[in-house]
Parts: structure tokens; sequence; C-alpha cells
């Protein structure tokens, strides 16, 4: 089986920028409200994009969240981010009821500068334990793009990570859109963030507070497999965890785009902490002129690696995200 675990409801049917947009329209008179989508509406934004993608490239389930540069943390208030994330979890759920076998849900979670983390437990219980969710996408910077909240290391993050294990559910670290004009929200933004979530995390106490905290790093780690010798030297001088076994607690999707980039990321975070995903649709969906073939399509980069074993690519698109994601029950391809 080929999971992908990293996939966004980028392709909303109208209704929903509509709700967000009276949502705006009205940010000082937040109100809890019904979204107006049908399920044929549903069926139609997916399966001409996603579904077709997955059909076309080989690729059996996909972990599906809310689409990450919408969940908007900075935008309005606590009230405000808990309303427009209750109205997208329920989609992503409607989504998965719909495809049960193509989609898993992963939802986000509603942030907002400022406000405890804790805060976030009631509806990330609320889509695990009442919805079938698997996991959630946690954003280290909800105040988009000016780090005015504390590091991840921080115990303010705590309670959230206190829920996260008793759940026995990871975290995906994702942000959302920068408001501060100094960073692209794709190019540099979301690549910002992993590297340093990443190094947040490094000197940090987090994972021997949290044995059991699961820790997705998206975007084959931001940085990291590139910096890796930086990072080890950085552990030794601050007589941190070392960086090799640091690396080991934490799983690394495979959202990069080249089999050179691929190869360097396997051999620096291993085999066993590697899951493949391809953010399709994200933020690389247009064609490589070099190629013929869309940048996220990038499955082919994994399958091309001759001195991956056949258990090291079941490891990979399949076997490490059942253990990132233990809830994810999906029935094995015979």
């Amino acid at each position: 089986m080929v999971i992908d675990a990293h996939g966004h409801y980028t392709t909303v049917p109208a209704g929903l920028r509509v709700f967000r947009a009276l949502q705006i329209s009205n940010m000082g008179r937040p109100a809890k409200a019904v979204v107006n989508i049908s399920d044929d509406e549903i069926r139609m934004s997916l399966e001409k994009g996603q579904i077709r993608l997955l059909d076309e490239r080989g690729i059996d389930v996909m972990l599906f969240s809310p689409m990450a540069s919408a969940m908007g943390h900075h935008f309005g208030n606590a009230l405000i981010s808990r309303y427009w994330t209750e109205v997208n979890s329920d989609l992503i759920h409607r989504v998965c009821k719909l495809y049960p076998s193509r989609f898993v849900a992963v939802c986000s979670l509603p942030q907002s500068p400022g406000v405890s983390p804790g805060e976030c437990a009631q509806e990330l219980e609320r889509c695990v334990k009442e919805l079938g969710f698997v996991g959630c996408n946690l954003n280290p910077d909800p105040s988009g793009g000016y780090w005015t909240g504390p590091p991840l290391g921080d115990e303010w993050w705590y309670p959230l990570y206190d829920t996260l294990q008793s759940l026995d559910v990871p975290a995906m670290i994702h942000a959302s859109a920068t408001c501060n004009p100094a960073f692209h929200t794709t190019g540099s933004h979301y690549l910002n963030t992993d590297a340093t979530a990443f190094l947040q995390l490094m000197e940090s106490r987090v994972f021997r507070d949290f044995p059991k905290l699961r820790i997705v790093m998206p975007h084959g780690g931001g940085n990291v497999p590139y910096q890796a010798a930086r990072y080890r030297a950085l552990a030794i001088m601050n007589k941190w965890e070392p960086f090799d076994d640091l690396v080991k607690r934490i799983y690394f999707d495979t959202t990069v785009y080249n089999q050179d980039a691929m190869e360097l990321l396997i051999k620096v975070a291993g085999v066993d902490n590697i899951i493949f995903a391809s953010e399709m649709l994200g933020g690389v969906n247009t064609t490589d002129p070099s190629t013929g073939k869309s940048f996220d399509d990038n499955r082919r980069f994994l399958d091309a690696i001759g001195w991956l074993t056949d258990e090291d690519r079941r490891k990979i698109f399949e076997g490490n995200a059942r253990k990132a994601y233990p809830r994810l029950t999906v029935p094995a391809s015979v």
C-alpha cells in the first residue's frame, strides 16, 4: 500500500470561501454558523483533482487536512479561530465519510496568538474521539511570521503535548500563511518554520518530558538534511542530545521534489523515520519543464533509488505512516 501522509483540501467548494468572507466581514461579532456545501459539490471538488491524481500516481490513501495557508491563526481572535477550525474539521470529516478508502482525516487546531495551546485540547479531542481523526497539524507560529509566542520547548506548549500523548496521535508541524511581508508563504515561511521548529525541539527537553510524543516534520525537514553537520556541531557545543539521536525521535515526510534531495533526506534521517508524502495539491502544483511532469509527482524519485530494498520501500510507503499514526486503521492492500 502507498500512503501519502501530507494532503490538504486546497480544492474546497466555493461555499467554504463564502463562509470565510462572511466571517471576516463580521469579525467584531463572531458567531457559530453552518457552511452550505452539498455532497455533490464535495465530490466535484475532488474527482478531477486529488482523486484523479491519486489514481494516476498509484497512491492508495491520503492523510487529508484543511488547507494549511487558510488556517489563518493570526486573524481575528480565539473565537473566530475556533469557529473557523470547527467548520474545516467538519468538512474534512465529510470528505472522509464520502471516500473512506481514499482519505483519512487530520485536523487543524484553533490556535490564536497569545492564547494557551491547551485551549486547543477540546477540538483535538472532539476530532479524535468523536470523528475518528488520526492526527493534527500544529502551527509553531500562530502570529503568522512574527514569532511572538514562546518556542516549542517552552512549558507553555506542554498542555497540548500532554493531550497529544494521551490521545496517541501525532502532530505535523505546519505553518499557515504569513502576514509578514518579508516572507513568501510557501517559498520561505513554511521552510523557515520547519527549520526553526526543529531547532526549538533540539534545544529543549520536550522528548524527555513526553517520551511518547510523535512529531512529523514536513517538507523534508526544511534545511535539516542539508545542514545536518551544522546541527551535529551545535549539539556538541551546547551539550544537547546528539543530532543523530534526535532525528530518530522525529518523522520526516518526503515533500521534496528531486531525487538528490530525496536521497539526502533518507540518508540523514534514516529509512525508519521517513514517511512518503507529496503535499498534493499544494505549494508546487505546476509542471517541471525539464521532465513534463508535475513537481509534486514525487513517488517516482523513491522508485528510482536503486539502493533502497523492498523492505525499505515498504516502510517508507506504508509501515512508518502506521507507526507515526497508530490510529490509522485503513486495511493493508491484499
